[in-house]
């Protein structure tokens, strides 16, 4: 085997966990998608004769990617504190499988990912390859320019920012499923009790129907109003379709072969806390959604 095949060979062994980081820093998967590219790229004109532990240089090199990248993103956005319902990973729901429990184990839901891209490029970085990766401070300082006791601080501000406003969800997945099952048939029969009951009364429903070209999300907060909201959405029951969003239930609503929405619950002490709704037409074009065809 030459060296450029051995090294191909190497990297794509690399590609899963480069992309769950790249994923996890950008919230994007066509974002991530790039920046493994990129770190291919940059790794096939290396001097390898100086790369002595190669995960740990592809790490470097794709979270320095992923720093420009959130960088360039924040010079660009015009509304500072604009939200943005991240790209979400979707699968078939089907019977309970060891597939699917790994998945869960290992995702990272939309409710996170919404409160990382409040984070500051470097908060996020050093937030990410330490409490989610497990990568010392003092590897991940020369990334941000910054003393590795400097990074701790980052990350141990990132982490209070996370803990308040993304607390832990119910991570069982039966018990989501009941709740949004619940939430569907309510939203059907035009039930507001029966929805306000599943809310969590401060419940939060953010919803891209890409509607304007500044601001896609559509951000409401409480039970009421978001139960109100639901009942516009009842009509649509019927063509709602369970799957994992991220590892957790969610639905694809799906019409005639056409994807309408993707939506994805976080469930909190048994009720529903968080509702992110993609309904914008050309984003959901970018979702692999064949598995949800008739």
């Amino acid at each position: 085997m030459g060296e450029s095949a051995w090294l191909a060979e190497r990297f794509e062994q690399q590609r899963p966990y480069l992309y769950s980081v790249a994923y996890r820093m950008l919230g994007s998967l066509g974002e991530a998608d790039d920046a493994v590219q990129e770190t291919w790229l940059r790794l096939s004109r290396a001097d390898h004769d100086e790369v002595d532990n190669l995960a740990a240089w592809l790490t470097t090199v794709v979270s320095r990617v992923c720093l420009n990248i959130l960088r360039s993103r924040q010079r660009r956005r015009e509304e500072p504190w604009d939200v943005r319902v991240p790209d979400p990973v979707i699968m078939p729901a089907g019977p309970d499988d060891p597939e699917q429990a790994a998945v869960l184990a290992d995702s990272v839901g939309l409710a996170l990912l919404v409160v990382l891209d409040t984070l500051t490029p470097a908060e996020r970085l050093t937030f990410v390859l330490h409490d989610m990766f497990g990568v010392p401070f003092d590897e991940i300082a020369p990334m941000i320019d910054r003393s590795p006791a400097t990074a701790r601080q980052l990350a141990s501000r990132a982490r209070r920012r996370v803990r308040g406003q993304a607390p832990p969800t119910d991570r069982d997945l039966a018990r989501q499923r009941a709740v949004v099952d619940a939430f569907l048939a309510a939203a059907r029969d035009g039930d507001l009790e029966g929805l306000v009951a599943v809310l969590h009364p401060d419940v939060v429903l953010r919803a891209d129907g890409g509607t304007t070209r500044t601001r896609h999300t559509t951000v409401i907060i409480s039970a009421p109003a978001v139960a109100a909201q639901a009942t516009t959405f009842g009509r649509f029951s019927p063509f709602a379709r369970p799957a994992l969003i991220n590892g957790a239930a969610g639905v694809v609503v799906m019409a005639s072969g056409r994807p309408l929405s993707v939506m994805a619950f976080s469930i909190r002490d048994g009720r529903i806390a968080e509702i992110d709704v993609i309904a914008d037409p050309d984003r959901l074009t970018r979702f692999d959604l064949s598995a949800f065809t008739d």
